[in-house]
């Protein structure tokens, strides 16, 4: 299987990465931004990959810290 793991820590966020591109369309964990958890997930699930996040950021500052790492 075609897979990949990435991690990103900095002083507002906290994100892990799964990716197989062999998978079946599976999307597990989420950022705590529903729009854009929403996004990853039909992003997963049309382009029949599995992708799971795992993420702690600074939602309570601004959002956009999260979707950018």
């Amino acid at each position: 299987m075609r897979m990949a793991e990435v991690s990103r820590r900095t002083f507002e966020t906290d994100i892990e990465v799964r990716f197989c591109l062999d998978g079946s369309g599976d999307f597990k964990g989420g950022t705590g931004i529903g729009f854009f958890d929403h996004m990853l997930e039909a992003f997963a699930r049309h382009g029949f990959f599995d992708l799971e996040v795992k993420c702690k950021g600074d939602l309570e500052v601004d959002g956009h810290h999260t979707v950018e790492d």
